[in-house]
């Protein structure tokens, strides 16, 4: 079964954006996967289409209001696929969840936007929360379209040789170790030469030396971890 994403998103034309080409477009083509948008707007029930309000409480900002945002996630078709909301206050995303995306049937993502989402919603509904780093954005379609990149590159035949994920940073608790090809000389560098000494036991060590040296100097959390 083709992996299934559902965007819901006050800007559906954000979609599908850079995912629409190169190989996550050739997938889609294929129907390796598919996605589709809703509209939160269109569930508004008064004349002006409102889908904020002012937070209660007071405050800067305004929320999306739980009513329009409920009847958005339960037009979607009751499956057992992960709803996610992305929020700068939900679990970090890490490789080991992008996998476990992968794994499912697809996911349903809704897109905050304002100073945040009402929270009946969220506990109403079961969104987990999901955030792809310590920062805010004007909205969850950037975030969104960054998850689905990372899950879909790694969906069965996406990539066009399926060992490219398997060493890259974070697959293995580390960043991954320097790359270089030809030229042999560049601006006066030269390749490490153990990587053209055809001593593959060497070679490996070298990347795993270079992937720790990496990762302690930019990523010590990372070592920290059991």
């Amino acid at each position: 079964m083709a992996f299934r994403a559902t965007i819901l998103t006050l800007y559906p034309e954000m979609f599908p954006g850079h995912l629409g080409q190169s190989l996550a477009g050739k997938a889609m083509e294929r129907g390796d996967w598919s996605l589709d948008t809703v509209q939160i707007r269109e569930f508004a029930t008064d004349r002006h289409r409102t889908v904020d309000d002012t937070p209660a409480g007071g405050g800067a900002g305004m929320v999306l209001k739980a009513d329009v945002l409920a009847q958005a996630i339960d037009s979607v078709a009751s499956d057992t696929r992960p709803r996610l909301l992305m929020s700068p206050r939900g679990r970090p995303l890490t490789q080991a969840r992008v996998r476990d995306l992968a794994t499912a049937e697809g996911v349903v993502i809704v897109c905050g936007r304002f100073e945040g989402v009402d929270q009946r919603v969220i506990d109403g509904r079961n969104l987990e929360e999901v955030s792809i780093g310590d920062y805010i954005l004007s909205g969850g379609e950037p975030a969104a379209l960054t998850l689905l990149d990372a899950v879909v590159r790694i969906l069965p035949g996406v990539m066009g040789n399926a060992v490219s994920g398997i060493n890259e940073s974070f697959e293995h608790g580390l960043l991954e170790h320097p790359h270089y090809t030809r030229p042999q000389v560049f601006e006066d560098r030269e390749i490490p030469a153990v990587l053209t000494s055809g001593n593959h036991a060497a070679i490996e060590k070298w990347r795993l030396e270079q992937a720790l040296r990496l990762t302690g100097e930019r990523r010590p959390d990372l070592l920290d971890r059991d």
